[in-house]
């Protein structure tokens, strides 16, 4: 059966699937139509339905307004994006969100289409990389409290701030998801998770102008594998510590990854002067090829972009449980290793094992700086680990 929506023609075609017994939603429309109005709708229809469903967005170029897909649904459901969707190019400040996935229980986001965010032209006035007293673009894809889900094939272009955003995830999986942004995009963060259990990111590839991945308070059990990032701000934990309430972090493994032409590596940053006093804690690096990093391995907690706190209180952000395994590459600095721990709170339980990591700048040799730390030296060291002194820039 089909209807008619509007002075869009959009046909929502209802098929009985041939395959798991799953109901289909079949959004078609003339390439450059709208769909939101019909996307919403077969999302309804779907989530009212007693057993799995499947919605599908077809091939073609469509144009898809800001939008929320709300559960909880009655079984399972799954998105099929085999086309492009773009957002509009309006640069106007203070919309957070464009594309929300929200309190779904079995959900499957999949079809190798892209979510085109349009964001060239509201890059160029977004001052938020400035000052957090902004506000700020939307966010190209929330998923808010999804569980049990599968995210796979999808391509986010040009967001205009985040592209992705996770937020009350349990046990969600992303692989070979695609983060396409320039270098000079800002904000564009490709994957941030925040109070979120159970995650993993795989065999994806992340292009953005900030963090390829960031993670943000109350993070548990994160496992990043294979995934390729460059260019970017690397793979971050934090920044924590700027905002009172925030929930600690645990379980944040990264393993076999390339970062190529990043100005960051492996991070890990808070603030000092910090609103609360957390733990962040069992965060391993391992398996990780450098290619021309800059600043391949830091811990920074002394982390105050824009001068926004005071230096001088040291960070309340105990780290613990810290390890850096066989990391190996090139540096596109001297500074090849810097912890920088908390005067208040060393660092506890902090292990470097086989880091090989070479620069052939005139300013040479590579650097491995050490402050509030004495950690665990395992197997090699290239640079020798603590051997620089640490270069105070306040």
């Amino acid at each position: 059966m089909g209807e008619y929506i509007g002075f869009s023609t959009i046909l929502v075609i209802f098929l009985l699937s041939l395959s798991a017994n799953a109901e289909v939603f079949k959004v078609s429309s003339s390439s450059g139509s709208d769909i939101t109005q019909a996307l919403l709708k077969a999302f309804k229809s779907a989530c009212q339905s007693p057993s799995a469903s499947h919605v599908v967005i077809p091939k073609g170029e469509f144009k898809l307004g800001e939008i929320e897909l709300m559960g909880p649904c009655k079984a399972p459901i799954e998105i099929t994006l085999q086309g492009t969707v773009k957002a509009d190019g309006n640069t106007k400040h203070g919309r957070e969100r464009w594309v929300v996935f929200s309190r779904i229980n079995g959900f499957k986001l999949n079809g190798g289409g892209i979510f085109d965010g349009e964001g060239n032209a509201a890059w160029r006035v977004n001052n938020c990389h400035k000052t957090f007293e902004c506000k700020k673009l939307p966010i190209s894809i929330r998923f808010d409290f999804v569980t049990e889900a599968e995210i796979r094939d999808i391509t986010t272009l040009d967001s205009k701030n985040f592209h992705i955003n996770v937020l009350g995830a349990k046990n969600m999986t992303f692989t070979n998801v695609k983060v396409i942004a320039p270098a000079e995009s800002p904000n564009t963060d490709g994957i941030h998770l925040g109070r979120s259990d159970g995650v993993k990111i795989l065999n994806s590839r992340i292009s953005t102008g900030d963090d390829c991945i960031s993670v943000g308070d109350g993070m548990k059990n994160l496992h990043v594998e294979g995934v390729v990032c460059g260019p970017g701000h690397g793979i971050s934990v934090g920044s924590l510590g700027r905002y009172g309430h925030e929930q600690d972090v645990s379980g944040i493994t990264v393993v076999n990854c390339t970062l190529q032409e990043t100005d960051n590596g492996l991070r890990i940053k808070t603030w000092p002067s910090a609103a609360c006093a957390t733990t962040a804690s069992g965060i391993h690096f391992e398996n990780i090829i450098l290619k021309n990093v800059s600043n391949p391995i830091l811990i920074d907690q002394e982390y105050c972009p824009w001068n926004q706190c005071n230096k001088n209180k040291p960070s309340t952000i105990k780290l613990v449980d810290i390890k850096f395994k066989n990391i190996r590459g090139t540096s596109g600095n001297k500074d090849a290793v810097k912890l920088l721990c908390s005067k208040g709170h060393p660092c506890q339980n902090v292990e470097i094992g086989n880091i090989n990591i070479a620069y052939k700048g005139a300013d040479g040799p590579a650097t491995f700086q050490c402050s509030n730390v004495k950690p665990k030296l395992v197997g090699t060291q290239n640079p020798k680990a603590c051997s620089a002194p640490v270069v105070k820039t306040h």
